[in-house]
């Protein structure tokens, strides 16, 4: 299982990587395992404000469909729309081509609830 260390990570399994004022924003490879074949994401809130831990998106696997929380205040900017014709990138490349949006962060001080990789590691028993 990949858990790359610059990373910071949720209960909820996605990952993200801070850039500045902008969060990507993905889900994990122990997420996509579980899920299995990743056959569609669904962002409805691109240019929407949200709350940390309101519901962003959906991703639907053959055996599952599970929401997609925030893990940081802020507006989303960007989807990652290569998903719309490949979302199996989700499964093959989840820290890379995988990512599913960008975000604006509006509350940098939320950036320090997050976890760690040693702490996500401990999570999932990694």
């Amino acid at each position: 299982m990949n858990i790359p260390s610059e990373l910071k990570y949720t209960k909820d399994h996605e990952w993200i990587r801070i850039e500045g004022d902008t969060a990507i924003i993905g889900i994990t490879d122990f997420a996509q395992g579980e899920l299995g074949d990743i056959v569609y994401v669904e962002v409805d809130t691109l240019d929407e404000t949200l709350n940390r831990e309101e519901v962003f998106g959906t991703v639907e696997a053959v055996k599952t469909v599970s929401d997609l929380f925030l893990p940081l205040s802020g507006e989303i900017v960007e989807f990652n729309e290569s998903l719309e014709d490949e979302p199996e990138k989700v499964n093959t490349d989840p820290y890379g081509e995988g990512w599913m949006v960008k975000v604006k962060i509006s509350n940098q001080d939320e950036v320090e609830d997050l976890l760690s990789d040693a702490d996500y590691k401990e999570l999932v028993g990694a």
